[in-house]
């Protein structure tokens, strides 16, 4: 049961790393054929495009990173509080 809880941490920790370098790359303007941008643009566009088609236009602006890091954050609290309660 502990390496379930480490294992739901590790994952939360890295969709959470991933969305902010997603974040800061989008603000930086990055090569597009570097390895590493493609990487972290294919690994969180499948958790941001359904969120982005579902919020408003908001002038460019976007705030899907926002709204999946905290789903990310209330998902993994959710599971750890779940997992606590039945461990007694």
């Amino acid at each position: 049961m502990v390496l379930l809880i480490e294992a739901i941490r590790l994952l939360a920790n890295a969709v959470s790393l991933l969305i902010i370098a997603r974040a800061v790359l989008s603000w930086v303007s990055p090569f597009p054929s570097n390895a590493v941008t493609r990487l972290v643009f294919n690994l969180t566009e499948p958790l941001l495009a359904p969120v982005r088609a579902i919020l408003p236009n908001l002038g460019g602006l976007d705030f899907s990173p926002w709204v999946v890091l905290i789903a990310v954050q209330l998902l993994e609290r959710l599971l750890l509080q779940t997992l606590f309660q039945m461990l007694g």
